[in-house]
């Protein structure tokens, strides 16, 4: 079966360090448990975690749901989120399947991107890098008043914020990834049409607000 991937785009900068760092590996796990019960999702999804703070890092390469294990996630100085870009793009082009002429490969990876500030390196680089591949939804989450809401309508016009990065928060964002990537699943295992707007995803929850 063709596989769908996943990339979760973490900010792990130094404003993340204590509890928001604890509710973000809850949210990891609750968004696992999730996937876990939807049989659909557990035969066609696979997930990768990147990290970015000083640089990017891809703490869990693309796996099967079934056996990946959540990464314990430690802060460092700085938001390299252009390097997260570029890794994701390169990382992709190694573990995302293309179709050719008698093959069909896997579906467009869906790209989930949270960051609680502003990028400190050269975002636009990796973003250039970022859109030369054949990406599916990418859905970007500003959490907090410190995060660039402009930066990232440049990356996806599918562009959410909460208040805080708090556990409240992060817990309802990441429930509604989990509800985000079932409904995606669902979709490419029955009409084979995949997400692409925001409209076609699961209303989010009253935490969580569209920025037009």
């Amino acid at each position: 079966m063709r596989k769908l991937p996943v990339y979760l785009l973490l900010d792990t900068s130094a404003s993340m360090d204590g509890a928001p760092m604890t509710a973000l590996e809850v949210g990891l796990r609750t968004l696992l448990s999730a996937l876990r019960q939807d049989p659909l999702a557990l035969e066609t999804v696979y997930l990768s975690v990147i990290t970015f703070d000083r640089q990017a890092r891809q703490v869990v390469p693309m796996t099967e749901i079934a056996a990946f294990i959540p990464p314990v996630l430690v802060t460092g100085p700085a938001t390299a989120l252009g390097d997260a870009l570029r890794l994701t793009a390169q990382r992709s082009d190694v573990e995302v399947a293309r179709s050719s002429a008698t093959v069909k490969g896997d579906w467009k990876p869906m790209v989930f991107i949270m960051t609680d500030g502003s990028p400190t390196d050269d975002w636009q680089a990796g973003l250039a890098e970022f859109k030369k591949r054949n990406f599916g939804a990418v859905i970007a989450c500003a959490a907090g008043r410190g995060a660039r809401t402009d930066v990232l309508k440049r990356i996806t016009d599918t562009v959410v914020e909460i208040d805080t990065a708090d556990s409240t928060t992060l817990l309802a964002f990441f429930r509604w990834v989990s509800a985000s990537v079932a409904t995606n699943s669902q979709r490419v295992g029955g009409n084979g049409k995949e997400i692409t707007a925001m409209d076609e995803l699961p209303p989010p929850p009253k935490e969580i607000r569209v920025v037009l």
